[in-house]
């Protein structure tokens, strides 16, 4: 099925593309310019929540699952979107947010108005227990009457009570109703959360969560419950013709988020673990032979959350050269919009920033969320201020020889037709070259501070050009054939 090796490019549609002229990008905005997406070869897009919000958190709060916020468009709108996108031969996946709402969802609304039915819809409690927010600080809030509820991200988005009864029909609905407007797939935010320890124990003392990552809390995630609700939605996506899939934010250890993949449950999990590993042979072996370990993999370095490649791992061509890595592995690879260009991290002013995490914890991810720099612009002429600053000479990143590798590469990788099951044998030699030999084609990447001998084998790509003498620079990556 596509999903075991399809290219995905994530949209997030607030900085893709403006239509309205009022600086968020849209709907609209984004079907304007899905030639680009198809251009590069990707066979899906996955697209950020889009549903009604009041935006607390760029969407991630929902106060209503089936319908488009106002911001982006109407629901003609997304019809629009989806068959614009089928037409060009590109699938649709959209987010799902099944782990916490908005505090304007109507049934949230009740709870806090008192009633007793939708208070037992979240989690009330007399007094709070003593855990933290993913987003930094306590994990509840006092309300009027004295009682608190839980939150795990921010205080507009209270967590739902999984073990109500009324729960999982209600993200039934919600599923049926975007598939039967012909999505492709949904990524699930936060899939290893749902549900809480019975009665919500404390933490011992002493535990420190990880910011930014709910997994430092054993009580409120990765529950047993929690994959029988994706057995439950893959018999719903099976139902459909073609069956269509179910990707998770998985954010657990690699042998933790395994268990939610499989035959009747979720299709795909992230693979976080190159989002943390540094510009290391060493860890990038030890990374990529433990995900591996645990099929099918989905092969990610960028998305909205993290700190872009060009800024994390140092330079442009190191994250060249991170690109053709995740798209010569076999599996799944994600490209976060505006990777195509190499854009590195925008210093977004402190009092620019609308991240709710920032007031919270100081930890901000708006500069990985700055609108791209179209050539004609992000927005139409004469339209209101980009919602995020834009930095001076953001069209600069154009010019970027990584559009036409991206291009090249994953045209490349259809024309290979490698399978996504090939086993992978690796090496790191002492020159810090790591090496990912598969059957009909190898990898390998300098990372070292020395050119490196490529390995024998006829050269198909390199994400930069090769030394005088023919060796691969330091951070560059080279595709081959074996030799024969």
């Amino acid at each position: 099925m596509w999903w075991r090796d399809g290219v995905v490019y994530q949209v997030y549609p607030r900085s893709f593309a403006d239509a309205s002229g009022d600086g968020v990008g849209d709907l609209a905005g984004l079907t304007a310019r899905l030639g680009h997406i198809a251009a590069l070869g990707a066979d899906a897009i996955w697209l950020t929540p889009f549903q009604r919000s009041p935006q607390a958190d760029h969407g991630y709060d929902v106060s209503d699952y089936t319908d488009v916020d106002p911001l982006f468009g109407d629901l003609a709108a997304f019809d629009a979107l989806v068959a614009r996108a089928h037409g060009l031969g590109l699938r649709v996946i959209v987010d799902i947010v099944p782990n916490h709402c908005s505090d304007r969802h109507p049934l949230f609304r009740a709870a806090l108005a008192g009633d007793p039915s939708a208070r037992a819809r979240f989690h009330f409690a007399p007094a709070p227990n003593n855990w933290p927010s993913v987003f930094g600080g306590p994990a509840w809030t006092q309300v009027a009457d004295g009682s608190w509820y839980l939150h795990l991200y921010a205080p507009e988005q209270p967590d739902w009570n999984w073990r109500d009864p009324r729960t999982a029909p209600f993200f039934d609905d919600v599923l049926r109703f975007w598939l039967d407007r012909g999505v492709d797939g949904l990524r699930i935010d936060v899939a290893h959360g749902l549900f809480k320890a019975p009665g919500l124990p404390s933490l011992p003392a002493g535990t420190i969560g990880e910011p930014g990552r709910l997994r430092g809390n054993p009580y409120a995630c990765d529950q047993p419950e929690t994959i029988q609700v994706y057995r439950r939605w893959r018999t719903i996506t099976d139902g459909y013709d073609p069956p269509r899939a179910l990707i998770g934010e998985v954010n657990l250890d690699p042998h933790r988020a395994a268990r939610y993949v499989g035959e009747d449950r979720l299709h795909q999990a992230f693979a976080f673990e190159f989002l943390l590993a540094p510009w290391d042979a060493g860890a990038w072996h030890d990374t990529a032979a433990r995900l591996l370990a645990h099929r099918p993999v989905t092969w990610v370095v960028e998305n909205h959350d993290v700190v872009r490649t060009a800024t994390r791992y140092g330079n442009a061509a190191r994250a060249r050269a991170a690109l053709l890595t995740i798209l010569g592995l076999p599996g799944a690879a994600y490209l976060y919009q505006g990777q195509e260009y190499s854009l590195p991290e925008a210093d977004v002013p402190a009092a620019a920033r609308q991240d709710p995490a920032w007031n919270r914890s100081g930890f901000s991810r708006d500069g990985c969320r700055v609108p791209l720099p179209w050539p004609d612009g992000f927005s139409p002429p004469g339209s209101a201020q980009e919602w995020l600053p834009v930095p001076p000479g953001w069209s600069a990143h154009l010019t970027s020889p990584t559009l036409p590798l991206t291009r090249e590469a994953i045209a490349l990788r259809r024309r290979l037709r490698l399978s996504p099951d090939d086993p992978v044998a690796w090496s790191v030699d002492h020159d810090a070259r790591l090496i990912a030999r598969r059957p009909a084609f190898t990898l390998t990447v300098a990372m070292g501070t020395t050119p490196a001998p490529l390995p024998p084998g006829r050269l198909l790509l390199t994400s930069g050009p090769l030394t005088a003498g023919g060796l691969l620079p330091p951070d560059t990556a080279a595709w081959l054939t074996p030799p024969t």
